[in-house]
C-alpha cells in the first residue's frame, strides 16, 4: 500500500482514537446515544472505506465523466449509507468510564422522578410514563454501561426525556480514570506518528498517488 492510502486509512482512525481515549481518561462519566457513538465510529472508519472498497469499486465512467468530483459523490454515498443505519438502529445510551454500581443509582432517582410506575426486572427497566423499555448491559472490562432497547416499540422523545435527565443526575458523579483510555491515546498517537512520517519520507510519492487518486 501507498503511503497516502495508509494516510487515508489511519488518520481519521488515529483521531477516534485520541477522542475516545480523552474520554475515557477523564474522571467523570460521558453520557451520549447510540446514535451519535455508532456516528462517531462510522466516521473513524471513513478513511478505510475510502481506501479499500470505494477505490477498489470506483466506477471508471463515472470517474472520467465527473473528474475528482466522484468522490464527493462516493463520500456522501458513505455519508448517505451510515446515516442511514444511526435512524434504523435502535435508542441506546451509552455511558463512557462508568461502573454500572455508578449508573443504578442515579437511573434509579431518574425513573423514581419520571415515573413512579416504572417497574425493575432484574437489569431490564420499563417505563411506562415514557415509552421507554430497556436493559442494562455492563461492559466491565473497558468500564462502560450501556442502556439498550428491548424490543422495537419505543418513544424516541421519552429516550431524549430519559437521556437528559439522566446526564444531569450523573453531573456531579466523579470517579477514577479508566486506565483503558491510556491505550487507546497510545495507539491513536502512533497512528498519528505513522501519517506523520509516511507524508514526510516521500512528499512526491504522495503527490502522484494522490494525483492518480482523483484521475487528474
Amino acid at each position: 500500500m501507498d503511503p497516502l492510502h495508509v494516510c487515508i486509512a489511519l488518520g481519521p482512525l488515529a483521531m477516534y482514537f485520541l477522542v475516545l481515549g480523552a474520554v475515557n481518561l477523564s474522571s467523570r462519566p460521558f453520557l451520549t446515544t447510540g446514535a451519535r457513538d455508532t456516528a462517531a465510529l462510522g466516521l473513524g472508519i471513513a478513511g478505510f472505506a475510502a481506501a479499500g472498497p470505494m477505490e477498489l469499486f470506483l466506477p471508471e465512467k463515472a470517474a472520467v465523466e465527473f473528474g475528482p468530483y466522484v468522490w464527493g459523490l462516493l463520500l456522501g454515498l458513505y455519508f448517505l449509507g451510515l446515516l442511514l443505519l444511526v435512524l434504523l438502529s435502535r435508542p441506546r445510551l451509552v455511558l463512557y468510564n462508568a461502573t454500572i454500581d455508578q449508573l443504578r443509582p442515579a437511573l434509579a432517582e431518574v425513573v423514581a422522578r419520571l415515573d413512579p410506575e416504572a417497574r425493575w426486572a432484574g437489569d431490564s427497566l420499563t417505563i411506562p410514563e415514557l415509552g421507554v423499555q430497556l436493559h442494562i448491559e455492563p461492559l466491565s472490562a473497558v468500564k462502560n454501561v450501556q442502556l439498550v432497547a428491548s424490543g422495537p416499540e419505543q418513544n424516541i422523545y421519552g429516550w431524549r426525556k430519559l437521556e437528559g435527565e439522566l446526564a444531569f443526575a450523573l453531573r456531579k458523579s466523579r470517579g477514577t480514570p479508566n486506565p483503558y483510555g491510556l491505550s487507546l491515546i497510545t495507539f491513536g498517537l502512533f497512528m498519528c506518528g505513522m501519517v506523520s512520517y509516511w507524508l514526510a519520507r516521500d512528499p512526491l510519492a504522495v503527490q502522484q498517488a494522490l494525483n492518480e487518486l482523483l484521475r487528474r
